[in-house]
């Protein structure tokens, strides 16, 4: 589970001028230690970077709020199958939060934060953590997510929501084809 930037604009004149003025949002990304205008893509996918569940929220909503939404909305995906372990980033932590995940039945890796003692699964994290790293890379880049072109609130998520599917597509063309590589898009990019 993760999120990712969507921008919408890059100065607050075109911000102010656009339709998304007032939906898109003025909000930071850690991971490129970056300021943003826009809004995010909060998806949880499976390690094979199939998307199961996303939502398209505006750049300042919280992650866990977001993903304890997520599960209130689609609570089949928690009951169907107990014992889960959900993979997320330091962003993902709090006493509460981790209770509610844990009364669900659902297990939270993520690096341990400063002043924490040792989290279990440590040794996962890292090379996990990449998998959900990647996916979003491409969304960004065989898809073209940072250049949606959105320019309206129903442009903008009909332009974002057009590349889940496209995703999904490929990952299950790719399984049914016997392809090594499941995300992959380089075959059909001509």
């Amino acid at each position: 589970m993760d999120s990712t930037p969507v921008e919408c604009g890059h100065s607050r004149e075109t911000e102010k001028r656009s339709d998304l003025a007032g939906w898109a949002q003025y909000g930071y990304c850690a991971s490129h230690s970056s300021f943003f205008r826009g809004l995010r893509l909060h998806l949880i996918c499976t390690l094979q970077g199939l998307p199961v569940v996303f939502a398209l929220t505006g750049a300042k909503a919280d992650e866990r709020e977001t993903l304890l939404d997520l599960l209130a909305t689609e609570p089949h995906l928690v009951a169907a199958r107990s014992g889960q372990a959900l993979i997320g980033d330091k962003n993902y932590f709090g006493r509460d939060f981790e209770r509610e995940l844990t009364q669900q039945g659902i297990q939270l890796l993520r690096p341990t934060r400063k002043g924490e003692r040792q989290r279990p699964g440590g040794s996962l994290i890292k090379p996990l953590g990449q998998v959900i790293e990647s996916i979003n890379e491409t969304f960004k880049g065989q898809l073209d997510l940072e250049q949606h072109r959105g320019r309206t609130p129903r442009g903008v998520i009909a332009r974002v929501m057009q590349r889940i599917p496209a995703l999904t597509t490929v990952i299950w063309h790719n399984d049914r084809t016997g392809q090594a590589t499941l995300r992959s898009l380089t075959s059909y990019d001509h």
